[in-house]
């Protein structure tokens, strides 16, 4: 494996994990469900994002052509991670869950009318 490989596997990983810490700590920092939300939809997607990527460098430089399992991965996760976030949001807003001020938005609906 070169050296160059290796600082950008390196540098991939680094960023991957500093995104999957950012995202966890918005999960557990933030306020409420909605703002909560953001962490692992946003983020944590990003970073796994990365991780995987560093992932088919590595494997593609052992062995003969690319590791179709992370791509299936990287599809699988950029596909869902998002729905899963909006079904979430569909769903708190459909029982009506508690919000704090800044996200709930009315203050923005009442300039606008």
């Amino acid at each position: 494996m070169s050296e160059t490989s290796e600082w950008i596997i390196s540098i991939l990983i680094l960023i991957g994990g500093f995104f999957v810490l950012v995202g966890s700590i918005g999960l557990v920092k933030m306020p409420d469900f909605f703002m909560r939300l953001h962490g692992p939809t946003k983020a944590t997607t990003l970073g796994m994002a990365s991780l995987l990527t560093a992932a088919m460098i590595y494997f593609s430089q052992l062995q003969t052509g690319i590791s179709a399992k992370e791509i299936l991965i990287s599809i699988f996760l950029l596909l869902t991670a998002p729905i899963s976030g909006y079904m979430l949001i569909k769903s708190a807003i459909h029982h009506k869950l508690k919000s704090i001020e800044r996200t709930s938005g009315k203050d923005n609906i009442e300039d606008d009318v």
